[in-house]
């Protein structure tokens, strides 16, 4: 299995759409932070938006084709750049979502603007490996493969965002979430895939160590086997590794096993002992300390807090939705 469907595997993942933005100048939104399991998402199908940069940086254009990721889910501001006044936004709900719109002139802004939702504790462990802000560019044929398709599935999501169909719902998160996939496959083929997971995979010498740990991570891999699949020096892969991903080989398998742990103890009744077995640990003591370091609890204090609440991790409470669209159109 390919270590992106490996990740997906491994950390369930659950987009939404949950509104559509139609502005004319002047606009603002002021979004953020979302639910801690978070990351929000915009694409824009129409018009230009300017990215405020959080740390005071210079401000990013996005056109028509870009989809902004935000791993770190911070308050983030987008407008037209004008400087002016915003003009009111009006919420219209719809069947499947809401629609944002305001009295603006000019060329209009049309955003879709949802957030990939992700169990517990796997957000943390999959924001930590992305960027703060990942940008895509899927704008046509000239942009290659993965934008050509990137660019289909963004304007079936226009599509099923325009109409109130059968079945729309659910057609708009299972494109949202399909959409998750493939910004991540399209960034970590680019020749400036960003530093992290997306940067390491894209490595194509160093992908073969990549996909070694996602498929047999109870391997009792070193760094010279992992060398070897790649065809370089032990020195050499190490240096890639902190280059390309900020962090060690053995960091990453560490972070692969204590994920399929965490999975494992949540839903199976195996033993700890057994558990640690199956994810590399011959020693069930290391197994405990480890999984105390990663997760801050013991193997049996994680299984108890994960005890059946009959609350879905994934679902946003109504209110909360509500008070977000609020938010964004507030401005």
């Amino acid at each position: 299995m390919d270590w992106l469907s490996r990740v997906f595997e491994m950390m369930p993942v659950r987009g939404r759409l949950d509104l559509r933005c139609s502005y004319g100048a002047p606009w603002r939104i002021d979004q953020g932070p979302g639910e801690a399991n978070e990351i929000p998402y915009h694409a824009v199908v129409g018009g230009s938006a300017v990215l405020e940069d959080s740390a005071g940086g210079k401000p990013l254009r996005l056109e028509t084709g870009d989809i902004l990721l935000l791993p770190g889910n911070p308050r983030h501001v987008m407008h037209d750049g004008s400087g002016s006044r915003p003009k009111p936004a009006r919420n219209r709900p719809e069947l499947n979502l809401v629609i944002s719109e305001n009295a603006g002139r000019g060329d209009r802004l049309d955003l879709l603007c949802g957030h990939f939702a992700i169990a517990p504790p796997h957000d943390r462990l999959l924001r930590s490996y992305l960027p703060a802000r990942l940008v895509v560019h899927a704008r046509g044929q000239d942009e290659g493969e993965n934008a050509t398709q990137l660019a289909g599935l963004v304007a079936l999501l226009r599509g099923e965002s325009a109409d109130d169909r059968l079945g729309g719902r659910a057609m708009l998160n299972a494109l949202s979430t399909a959409m998750f996939a493939l910004v991540l496959r399209f960034a970590s083929e680019t020749e400036d895939a960003p530093r992290g997971l997306l940067a390491l995979a894209g490595h194509p010498r160093l992908a073969p160590a990549v996909a070694a740990m996602f498929n047999e991570p109870a391997r009792a891999w070193s760094l010279p086997d992992l060398a070897r699949l790649c065809n370089m020096s032990r020195a050499t892969l190490a240096r890639q590794f902190q280059e390309k991903l900020g962090r060690s080989a053995s960091d990453l398998l560490a972070d692969i096993r204590m994920t399929l742990a965490a999975n494992e103890l949540r839903s199976s009744s195996l033993s700890t002992g057994a558990v640690a077995e199956a994810v590399g640990y011959q020693s069930e003591a290391a197994f405990q300390r480890a999984f105390k370091s990663h997760m801050g609890a013991t193997p049996a204090q994680w299984r108890k807090m994960l005890e059946p609440s009959g609350r879905d991790i994934f679902a946003k409470p109504a209110a909360h939705a509500d008070a977000d669209s609020a938010k964004v159109a507030a401005a």
